[in-house]
């Protein structure tokens, strides 16, 4: 699945360095493997590089691979576009996701699920030539047909996992993430994630400012959806431990200062919240 080793990373400008440096190294060395069906738990205070390791996964272009390997399923994708790395099945959910005025939640997943459905049989080219030879006003006919009940199944999936995720009836029509509440943006990420069914889901702090209801409702979606796509895997990243009371990750690693310094299983949450992170950044 996802494969890191010795991932070096800097952003560029003055802001972040000294006019004569240029730029400053964000990621110092970051080495981590995440397996088909895993939950893997990133923890560190602010300022230790979660966020940024979430964007450079993503293919964010402020940040440049300084050094080191980054690859998902055995194909190295240091130089891919976002898109294409969404297509491969990589998706993140925003920690600020972003207002779009004027486009539909419902517009937004079709268009989303439509070009993942093109990705994965691009390679079909014979039928595609077939179908293009096809009587031209038959194959319009049918194609919108297909479309219509296409959308009406996927709507219908939709309304399913709002409801699950306690969303309102009107949510696919509302804009996308305008006028949302803070737990409703995170909803929303979870929503989108739920339709598209990725093979890598980052969830970069899915759960900061959502009450206690909202937490479980978030935790509870993450946990049907890895259960109902067994080979899809987690990259959860988050300051606190309390979402890991009702999700149960396989691994836990800590980060402070651009470096993953220990991994370990859910023990370590607890020392956190027990001790904080000042003890793991004195040890390290």
């Amino acid at each position: 699945m996802l494969v890191i080793k010795n991932l070096k990373v800097s952003i560029e400008g003055p802001s972040f360095a000294k006019a004569s440096e240029g730029k400053k190294e964000i990621l110092k060395g970051i080495d981590l493997e995440v397996k088909p069906g895993e939950i893997h738990v990133l923890m560190g205070p602010n300022g230790s590089g979660k966020s940024t390791l979430a964007q450079v996964i993503m293919g964010h272009p402020s940040y440049s691979i300084v050094n080191g390997r980054l690859s998902m399923g055995n194909r190295d994708i240091r130089k891919l576009t976002p898109d294409k790395r969404a297509k491969l099945g990589i998706f993140l959910a925003f920690q600020h996701p972003v207002e779009i005025p004027g486009v539909s939640v419902f517009n937004v997943l079709r268009r989303a699920k439509q070009s993942s459905l093109s990705a994965r049989h691009s390679g079909d080219t014979e039928q595609s030539e077939m179908d293009s030879r096809i009587d031209s006003g038959q194959a319009r006919m049918t194609k919108r047909k297909n479309d219509n009940v296409g959308a009406a199944q996927f709507r219908q999936e939709l309304l399913e996992y709002a409801l699950s995720l306690k969303l309102s009836d009107d949510f696919l029509s509302r804009s996308l993430n305008a006028g949302f509440s803070g737990g409703e943006k995170k909803r929303s990420e979870i929503l989108q994630m739920m339709a598209l069914k990725p093979k890598l889901a980052i969830l970069d702090e899915i759960d900061s400012g959502l009450d206690v209801d909202g937490l479980q409702l978030v935790a509870d979606a993450v946990k049907r959806f890895t259960m109902n796509n067994k080979r899809s895997s987690v990259l959860l990243i988050t300051h606190y431990a309390r979402i890991l009371k009702y999700l149960k990750p396989d691994f836990v690693h800590i980060m402070i200062d651009g470096k993953i310094i220990k991994s370990g299983s859910m023990r370590l949450a607890r020392q956190i919240e027990e001790k904080g992170y000042q003890s793991f950044a004195l040890s390290s």
